[in-house]
């Protein structure tokens, strides 16, 4: 018998019981895990998404289609500062041929993702958005283009996209300043979180896992941020240092702390859609089986025109930057398939209790500001 161990076990059944832990309890969870608490926590977390979602894992088929940026982010490798970027942009036609390579290959939903480009004006991405709906009516849309104003998250709504993807990257509003120049916030950023929530979009928010400076208290602000949003999607990964920012020399964050935080957000959210995202991917060669194994059940292959993919670097050594689709969702289902589990043909849809809602519940939210006042003092 380990005490120790009991008393971290007893608190992996209270989140699986409750949803949702103290910040102490939770970084008591992070500075505790050992591999046999790991593995507690992922049988737990496969069980749960095997009752919400079976042995069933989405695909999401990912067009970055521009990595020009106005943003100075100090971790990312499009940021507006790296000169060495070579940069491009795609044109509505060729967004719409990787749909429709895409579709054939069986995917249902299409991420567009891109840095925060003003030539993408309001217009011209509500013509995109019509152009994909109307294209392939029976396919979910998702925007990953970071912040934009209210009447701009509205009218990408209206014209048919049905999802949103803002990582939040850290809940510690310090420490967000130190991973992004003065102008960006988070208190922006969950502004923006809030607004599309409101809107009626599916929301999916995030973070990076041993970015610069990130202790376990900010991990525990980052779970207890969740709580309070709930998300339908939540996408969390490994920081992979770019050589060409002022983060070069950092260290990069490890696939067993990703992989816990994962089991984690599975019992905190149990109907969540969980990628297991190309970062895990990319640090551990076996990491999106291992994603799948702790609790995800949401992979995310390139679709993006071969000759741009090692242009959209936000970290070095990013995998699958020279396959064709074809070859990427060969892959990806003879691996899925090798843990037994299997890639469907879907769109994918949250089954998030309450994931239809349009704005907090007012009581949840206090409840978790109140949380986070305490874990702060």
């Amino acid at each position: 018998m380990n005490p120790a161990i009991d008393q971290l076990k007893d608190l992996i059944d209270k989140l699986e019981a409750e949803h949702v832990l103290s910040g102490q309890e939770f970084v008591s969870l992070i500075d505790g895990r050992t591999s046999e608490l790991s593995e507690c926590l992922f049988e737990k977390a496969r069980r749960i998404r095997q009752e919400h979602y079976g042995n069933d894992v989405y695909l999401r088929g990912l067009i970055e289609f521009t990595n020009y940026c106005k943003n100075d982010c100090y971790y990312c490798g499009i940021r507006k500062s790296n000169g060495r970027a070579s940069r491009y942009r795609l044109t509505k036609d060729q967004i719409l041929s990787c749909c429709e390579q895409g579709y054939r290959l069986g995917f249902r939903t299409f991420v567009l993702q891109g840095g925060e480009d003003g030539f993408y004006r309001d217009d011209v991405l509500v013509e995109i958005i019509r152009t994909i709906k109307a294209h392939f009516p029976d396919c979910a849309l998702t925007l990953s283009i970071g912040e934009r104003s209210y009447e701009s998250y509205r009218s990408f709504y209206e014209a048919g996209a049905d999802r949103y993807l803002l990582r939040h990257e850290t809940a510690d509003p310090a420490h967000y300043g130190k991973l992004h120049p003065p102008v960006l916030t988070f208190e922006a950023r969950k502004k923006c979180l809030m607004d599309l929530k409101e809107i009626g979009f599916e929301v999916g928010c995030g973070f990076m896992v041993g970015s610069p400076g990130q202790t376990s208290e900010h991990l525990a602000k980052d779970l207890i941020f969740l709580h309070e949003l709930q998300p339908q999607m939540v996408g969390i990964g490994p920081f992979i240092a770019h050589h060409d920012t002022p983060f070069a020399a950092e260290e990069s964050g490890t696939a067993e702390l990703t992989l816990f935080l994962l089991g984690l957000i599975r019992l905190m959210l149990p109907a969540v859609l969980l990628p297991a995202t190309t970062a895990l991917g990319t640090i551990d060669p076996l990491g999106r089986e291992k994603g799948i194994l702790a609790g995800a059940n949401v992979v995310m292959p390139n679709l993006s025109p071969v000759e741009v993919r090692d242009k959209y670097m936000l970290y070095d050594n990013k995998i699958c930057t020279g396959d064709e689709a074809a070859e990427c969702r060969g892959c990806i289902d003879r691996r899925i398939s090798g843990i037994g589990y299997q890639i469907v043909v879907d769109r994918g849809d949250s089954k998030q209790v309450g994931g239809d809602s349009r704005k907090f519940d007012s009581d949840s939210k206090q409840a978790d500001d109140a949380a986070i006042r305490n874990f702060n003092r």
